[in-house]
């Protein structure tokens, strides 16, 4: 489920990218997160459980869970603006990295020393993919669309250890509709900042990037229900051949060699914490 999700979301990304140069990020928030609910309305219908789908017992818990996902959202699609895919893909490996961190602070899953050693490595890879952003003068466009991206990634650390909580007791239909809802109503919020109207050809690619990410949403909310949220993070490293073939097709973009040494090491990493942890299954 993880990988197809990464896949889902590695579209949507380059369908926003696509459309970036004239669409706000907000506006793309929205439509996004639109596109959603009804999605999930029908599934329900379909499965006969639209009275007691979205059922909660937590709804705060869903507040916290969308601002962190809106947050990271929002801030990832406005970096995809001002960056290539591969290198916002490269960046977004961060996530797992934080998710191990936020996952023994907030779920108190355990992590062995092999684990955070791993961590430390994918933080040092994750420098590696950011340093030269960090030799630019300050406040460049792909400096700052690397600093947004960055944030987007931390955010979204938090949004899926929160998805990992609510499982718990939430269904993954309410998840994913609570969080489109509260979204959809954030997003609005920037409406006077500059929406514009699309054209028929923008709307088609926000449609079909909206309905990849609602695709994904279900799909990696359904896998933090049945595994660690520190355990399935590495799987996402998958979405830099995604993002390769996307950014070279519709862009003509090829990540620098710097930014693979530096997703490799976090890749590295991400993939060592998997095969320590299957070993130690084994024993």
């Amino acid at each position: 489920m993880i990988v197809s999700a990464v896949g889902f979301f590695t579209v949507m990304g380059a369908m926003v990218k696509l459309v970036s140069d004239r669409i706000p990020a907000g506006e793309a928030v929205f439509f996004r997160s639109m596109v959603t609910m009804p999605v999930i309305l029908a599934m329900l219908w379909s499965q006969g459980q639209l009275r007691n789908g979205l059922k909660t017992k937590n709804p705060l818990g869903h507040l916290g869970r969308a601002l962190a996902g809106t947050v990271g959202m929002g801030f990832g699609f406005a970096g995809l603006a001002l960056i290539s895919i591969p290198e916002a893909t490269a960046i977004r490996f961060s996530t797992p990295i934080f998710v191990v961190i936020l996952a023994v602070l907030l779920l108190g899953e355990r992590v062995r020393r092999f684990r955070l050693t791993a961590v430390g490595v994918g933080l040092i890879g994750v420098c590696v993919i950011l340093a030269p952003r960090f030799s630019m003068s300050f406040g460049e466009g792909a400096q700052i669309g690397a600093l947004l991206t960055l944030i987007s990634a931390m955010a979204a650390s938090l949004a899926q250890v929160q998805i990992k909580y609510l499982s718990r007791t939430e269904t993954t239909a309410a998840i994913v509709f609570y969080f489109s809802l509260v979204s959809t109503c954030f997003a609005l919020m920037t409406a006077p900042f500059g929406w514009v109207v699309p054209t028929p050809r923008e709307f088609s690619l926000l449609l079909i990037g909206s309905l990849a990410g609602s695709v994904g949403q279900i799909l990696v909310t359904s896998a933090y229900r049945y595994g660690e949220a520190s355990l399935l993070s590495p799987f996402t490293y998958s979405s830099m051949l995604w993002a390769i073939v996307l950014g070279y097709f519709l862009f003509g973009d090829l990540p620098t060699l710097q930014t693979l040494i530096g997703a490799g090491i976090v890749i590295a990493a991400g993939l060592a914490i998997l095969w320590r942890e299957q070993q130690l299954a084994r024993n």
